[in-house]
């Protein structure tokens, strides 16, 4: 899909900002040599390198890219498919916030980034688990049906894992996965209402393809009145996120 990186920092700045909780977990050493892995605008990655380590960028992107490169030349961020890259001299972590559920060719992805790490090195990421997004989906959907748009509402943009599905792609990978978590996150939508338009026109435009304008406004109001019995509370507007969270180390 294509990405609009200035809407991405301006509306949706919850991704990088909720990921922070993330990199905790990657308990970084100064000096360690630290891959992020779908990087979007670079935020996370700059703090990783403020955390004293040599860290390097990879997105798919190539708007996220020159963002992230604009903001902190100092980085060496890289356009590169998550399912499908290499690095001669490997990482000692590889680290992922809100990327992984992009990513169809999962086992693709996983060996990747097991290929690129150390003996002992580690793989930390947060991606959308099983359940995520589960009401904007269903009314998406519902209402792209009813407009007789059926080719769009079969659509399937993103790859939500349980955590015995993920668990068991990294552990036939050859990792050894020592936390993982499943976990409800409501998330704040910014501007109330038109949360939900910006957030369908940031991260669900290929379900809109072909549809002309005017159709698409009147699509996407016709969404958030439906969603506003399970979004708006005391009017803030909450998405339905679930989270599916790890750390694992691979082994050989």
């Amino acid at each position: 899909m294509k990405w609009n990186a200035e809407l991405y920092d301006d509306k949706h700045a919850f991704v990088f900002q909720y990921g922070e909780s993330v990199l905790e977990l990657l308990e970084i050493k100064p000096g360690e040599r630290i891959l992020d892995l779908g990087c979007g605008t670079g935020h996370l990655t700059n703090e990783i390198k403020n955390n004293g380590a040599e860290v390097i960028g990879i997105d798919a992107s190539a708007d996220m890219i020159a963002k992230a490169a604009k903001t902190y030349p100092g980085i060496d961020f890289r356009v590169a498919d998550a399912a499908d890259f290499h690095f001669d001299e490997p990482f000692d972590a590889v680290f992922s916030n809100a990327v992984l559920h992009w990513v169809h060719k999962a086992d693709d992805a996983i060996k990747c980034v097991y290929d690129s790490l150390k003996t002992s090195g580690r793989f930390v990421a947060e991606m959308g688990g099983k359940g995520n997004n589960a009401h904007i989906l269903a009314t998406t959907r519902q209402v792209l049906e009813k407009r007789r748009y059926p080719h769009l509402a079969i659509k399937k943009p993103w790859y939500f894992p349980s955590m015995g599905d993920y668990i068991t792609r990294l552990e036939n990978a050859g990792f050894r996965v020592t936390s993982a978590i499943h976990f409800d996150r409501p998330t704040l939508l910014q501007d109330g209402r038109d949360g939900v338009a910006k957030w369908l026109n940031m991260f669900g435009d290929t379900f809109f393809e072909g549809v002309d304008e005017t159709e698409q406004e009147q699509i996407v109001a016709e969404i958030t009145d439906l969603l506003e019995p399970y979004y708006n509370i005391n009017g803030n507007w909450y998405i339905d996120y679930v989270r599916l969270r790890f750390v694992a180390l691979r082994e050989n």
